[in-house]
């Protein structure tokens, strides 16, 4: 079953020549419940970062319905303003309503207090949303730390070095989110900060799952939730582009090869984690009727 997204969204024609995708027009003439799943894009590149996830998602049995939404306490400058009102929603205006899962971005604001980001208040009653309205949240990199952070207390701190590259990762303990990986699980990162993971050992409701000796602990849950620390969302070419972006101060490591090329050897991982998070955390686990 296909991705349902509006067909004028940059993403639809990205993807329609390598999953299946469906116009919403054509999804309302099917009689089928798809899953809804909500979208809060922290990133500033909102569409680079709609294309990744939407691939992963769309590789998938199901039908799903994808929603925005925005911060409003602070608005970006590097999406056009048209896109971000095209297609982009406030969480007052989704507030009413209840989803199947839901995925919460990262942003470029890791080495500020979370107090400090601009839109602070406001994800805090995001966050209490995506608890109380949605089965299954997935949140990435500064988007788990804020998790973790509001939920369970545990802080960040700066890195001495910047976390940067592909790193192959231990499988701590098994979960149905991990089946069919391999025993080392690769997956990109990017950030300036880590978790503080010794008050993490003292919450035995967050489990851990992946583990990298440099990179730290990696991915982790609770009952409900899903908090990973790296980018598994990343295409082929995005840490380049960072790399690039930096003036190639410190070079991604584990991703070029030894002729200089780089080596996308992660996007399995992360088609089958988005995958299980689809079937195991969402589909099998929301109710049919999404109501209050």
């Amino acid at each position: 079953m296909p991705l349902v997204i509006p067909k004028e969204i940059p993403a639809f024609d990205i993807l329609k020549n390598s999953v299946f995708v469906m116009d919403t027009q054509r999804a309302n003439s099917q009689d089928i419940r798809a899953l809804e799943i909500l979208i809060l894009n922290l990133m500033p590149t909102k569409i680079e970062t709609e294309n990744q996830l939407l691939s992963l998602l769309a590789n998938s049995p199901l039908q799903i319905h994808i929603s925005f939404i925005a911060t409003q306490s602070y608005v970006g400058k590097n999406t056009p303003l048209t896109h971000m009102e095209k297609f982009y929603q406030g969480v007052n205006e989704i507030k009413n309503k209840k989803f199947d899962g839901a995925i919460v971005t990262g942003a470029p604001v890791e080495l500020m207090n979370f107090e400090d980001v601009k839109y602070w208040e406001e994800l805090k009653q995001i966050f209490d949303f995506l608890r109380e309205n949605v089965t299954s949240t997935m949140y990435l990199c500064w988007g788990a730390m804020g998790a973790l952070y509001y939920f369970y207390g545990i802080e960040k701190y700066a890195l001495d070095k910047k976390c940067f590259g592909v790193f192959s990762h231990t499988i701590k303990n098994q979960d149905l989110i991990l089946t069919n990986l391999n025993e080392r699980v690769l997956m990109p990162h990017s950030r300036h900060s880590h978790i503080n993971e010794a008050q993490i050992l003292n919450h035995k409701e967050l489990k851990i799952l992946l583990e990298n000796d440099e990179a730290g602990i990696s991915m982790l849950r609770d009952k409900q939730d899903i908090f990973i620390l790296g980018h598994l969302e990343y295409f082929k070419n995005t840490l380049n582009l960072e790399y690039e972006r930096d003036a190639k101060i410190q070079a991604p490591k584990n991703y070029f090869d030894e002729k200089g090329e780089i080596a996308y050897n992660w996007r399995s991982n992360a088609n089958t984690i988005f995958s299980n998070w689809l079937n195991y955390d969402v589909y099998q686990s929301t109710p049919y009727v999404l109501s209050f």
